[in-house]
């Protein structure tokens, strides 16, 4: 399996740095309250001094948006949308280990951070311009078809796994409690993404280690035209 951008992508968008984490061994019933706490008491901290819209990297997803044809306030990207909800109530819902641990990295670094069940996805995922006959099972369930050129994250059986960009993931390969496998996703856009996007990988790995006890690969993907190759056998530890 590889994750790539289309040609499109890397013509529109040069400046955006990806990250990625690939684990095995995942379990739901691991404990990581205190690690999201920490990482959610950053974020509120600097919530106290700016909106996120005021956050340059939120800016930078905005200024996306609007390149892509899309209203920034009507369709935000998740890390803004959670921002958002965390600034409301103050906290974040608890939904999956996996996922908690990275939506508070998501809050924290005010980026977005998709993960996807690497069972539920077919061969190669691509960050691409639809075409307008991909399928996407949104979370109620209902079955959508993405607009032409909208942009998505397809696999090679034409599902989209997320629509406009970072806005919204499908239920199709969202993680559960069955999943045992995936590929955690960190996308930045603004000055400076490059090493935020490490700092972010480097801690939400070592959270991982220590609420999961895995070690999973990472790489970062600092060129337009850069692409993951998964390599499953071996690649994997348990720590501890």
């Amino acid at each position: 399996m590889r994750f790539l951008y289309s040609r499109h992508m890397q013509h529109t968008f040069p400046e955006r740095v990806t990250g990625i984490i690939e684990v095995e061994g995942i379990q739901p019933s691991v404990a990581v309250a205190p690690y999201v706490a920490e990482l959610t008491a950053r974020a509120l901290a600097r919530l106290e001094r700016e909106t996120e819209g005021n956050l340059p990297e939120i800016q930078a997803w905005r200024r996306a948006y609007s390149t892509m044809g899309l209203k920034p306030t009507q369709y935000r990207c998740a890390a803004e949308a959670l921002l958002r909800r965390l600034r409301k109530e103050g906290s974040l819902p608890q939904l999956h280990p996996l996922i908690d641990l990275c939506n508070a990295a998501s809050v924290a670094y005010a980026v977005p951070v998709a993960v996807f069940d690497l069972n539920h996805v077919a061969g190669d995922l691509e960050v691409r311009q639809a075409q307008g006959d991909e399928t996407y099972i949104a979370f109620s369930g209902d079955t959508e078809t993405p607009d032409p050129d909208e942009v998505i994250f397809a696999d090679e059986d034409s599902y989209a796994h997320a629509r406009r960009w970072a806005n919204r993931q499908s239920r199709k390969s969202a993680v559960s409690a069955e999943t045992t496998r995936a590929l955690i996703i960190t996308e930045a856009l603004h000055e400076g993404g490059a090493e935020d996007v490490a700092k972010l990988m480097d801690k939400l790995s070592g959270m991982i280690v220590g609420t999961f006890g895995i070690a999973g690969r990472t790489e970062l993907l600092l060129t337009p035209d850069a692409i993951y190759h998964s390599e499953n056998a071996g690649t994997y530890s348990r720590v501890g």
